[in-house]
């Protein structure tokens, strides 16, 4: 098993990947270190869900090198890692679809074992931290409510409570904000704010196409465009209204309010 320095918590290196004779990623290189977290940034199809597979071991690069937590890809145990690993995703309310059954505490719960449904004993310890969790989430109340019958938003932080419940040391929130309105947004954004603000957490990589929905604990930030780098860094060098209009192909301008970015579109303003 291959090691490399632990506060390296990703380390993508000239990554090359492509697919029915395209190019899907190209040429993409990007450390991540522990103490940071980043925002992901790309229209829909710029390589943002392929940079994730490649991080989580569900896809392999034609060429070049990845390491997350320290591990080499090639020699190491990913199903292993992937326990370090927390991925929350709109697409997992989806497989709860066929468990009606199940209650937000049964799903959170859940998250120790990275299963769909409980099947394994469950111990005094194990359930205090789920409660405490979705105390922390605020959705403690709806611990015995079935879980299809939360709102959207309740069931996006049910499922980002599921997923610390194995202490992950890397949590991955891939568009968690999709199908929400706007008061459901902006509360489950406040509470990501709370996790990432507090010491000790995983080290977050949030994935979105919404530039607003940079936290201000987001300290850096990727942006990705046809399967190339953009730019990436701090987010105050990075998330500029060149490299934005760049990255998503439209004029704007930016606004910074309460640590976070904000955009208007030019040309819509224009036209009014």
């Amino acid at each position: 098993m291959s090691l490399i320095n632990e506060e390296t918590v990703i380390s993508l290196k000239n990554i090359v990947w492509h697919r029915s004779g395209k190019d899907i990623l190209k040429n993409i290189s990007w450390d991540v270190q522990k103490g940071e977290h980043w925002a992901l940034l790309g229209l829909n199809g710029s390589g943002k869900t392929s940079i994730l597979k490649m991080i989580t071991g569900y896809q392999w690069p034609n060429g070049g090198e990845v390491s997350v937590l320290g591990k080499v890809f090639g020699k190491t145990n990913i199903p292993e890692l992937r326990k370090s690993i927390g991925w929350v995703s709109s697409s997992l309310d989806d497989q709860y679809q066929s468990r009606p059954g199940d209650t937000a505490f049964e799903v959170v719960l859940s998250g120790k074992f990275a299963s769909i449904g409980l099947y394994e004993e469950i111990t005094e310890k194990d359930a205090a931290k789920a409660m405490e969790l979705m105390r922390q989430f605020r959705i403690s109340h709806l611990a015995d409510q079935l879980i299809m019958s939360l709102s959207q938003g309740e069931r996006r932080r049910a499922m980002i409570a599921r997923a610390l419940m194995s202490s992950p040391r890397l949590l991955i929130l891939d568009e968690p904000c999709n199908g929400l309105d706007i008061y459901s947004k902006e509360e489950l954004l406040g509470t990501i704010e709370e996790m990432v603000a507090k010491p000790g957490g995983p080290t977050l990589l949030y994935v979105t196409h919404h530039i607003e929905e940079i936290v201000p604990s987001v300290s850096h930030a990727l942006l990705i465009k046809s399967g190339e780098v953009v730019a990436l860094g701090e987010k105050a060098s990075t998330l500029t209204e060149s490299l934005l209009e760049r990255t998503f192909k439209v004029p704007i301008s930016l606004d910074w309010e309460n640590g976070r970015p904000w955009v208007r579109i030019k040309a819509y303003a224009e036209k009014k």
